[in-house]
């Protein structure tokens, strides 16, 4: 098992402390840096090139979501995953829509921590189970996730990309590893949004939850 190389990110010490010692002691984990607010662990993860920067939502000097945008377009081969006290929807989206690869609470269980840390670090994307129920509870303001319509619409190839930008995977990620350029990727997603209606980066990851393509294998 190679070793994933974490950042943590919280404005608490004690927070942080623990954290360490959960993940340092897992086995196939390494903290190789904590950051006291967003700026600074957008400076350090750029540096230190983590394959996870486990970010607290509220931060000083760049929250959580100003931080991750910046990482996405920066430092995209760096993971971003949330670890907060906010269970509700409006940070869970907000989190995705900035880039972030995994949204967990701060309540849940260690093991849980270590597993949202090892389906991000492989390339897919990692919802709390209790906010992901809610997420395909939840319609689009212009049509029902619900209603739209079977992936047998889309075309392999539309399908593979509609899965790989649900995983978190970057436009220059996805063009990289099918082999096509950007601009390719770009148009795939267009036809994609108009087969199944899904505007944004948060539908398309409530409509992989409801496919059954987030699952760990």
């Amino acid at each position: 098992m190679s070793m994933v190389r974490i950042l943590l990110a919280d404005d608490h010490e004690m927070v942080r402390a623990g954290l360490r010692s959960l993940l340092d002691g897992s086995e196939g984990m390494e903290v190789v840096g904590e950051a006291r607010n967003g700026a600074e662990a957008f400076r350090m993860a750029c540096e230190l090139k983590p394959d996870v920067a486990v970010l607290d939502v509220s931060m000083p000097d760049m929250g959580g979501p100003e931080a991750a945008e910046k990482l996405a377009r920066e430092c995209p081969a760096v993971r971003v995953l949330a670890l907060t006290m906010h269970d509700d929807r409006a940070h869970l989206t907000r989190m995705l829509e900035a880039g972030a690869a995994g949204y967990v609470l701060k309540r849940a269980a260690a093991d849980e921590l270590v597993r949202a840390i090892r389906v991000v670090a492989a390339g897919g994307t990692y919802v709390d189970p209790t906010l992901a129920g809610r997420m395909l509870r939840t319609t689009s303001p212009s049509r029902g996730i619900r209603d739209a319509p079977s992936p047998e619409t889309l075309s392999g190839r539309e399908e593979e990309v509609l899965r790989r930008i649900a995983w978190g995977q970057s436009n220059k990620q996805i063009a990289a590893e099918l082999e096509i350029s950007t601009k390719t990727v770009e148009t795939y997603k267009a036809r994609i949004s108009d087969k199944l209606g899904l505007r944004s980066r948060t539908e398309m990851v409530r409509y992989a939850l409801q496919q059954g393509w987030l699952a760990d294998e």
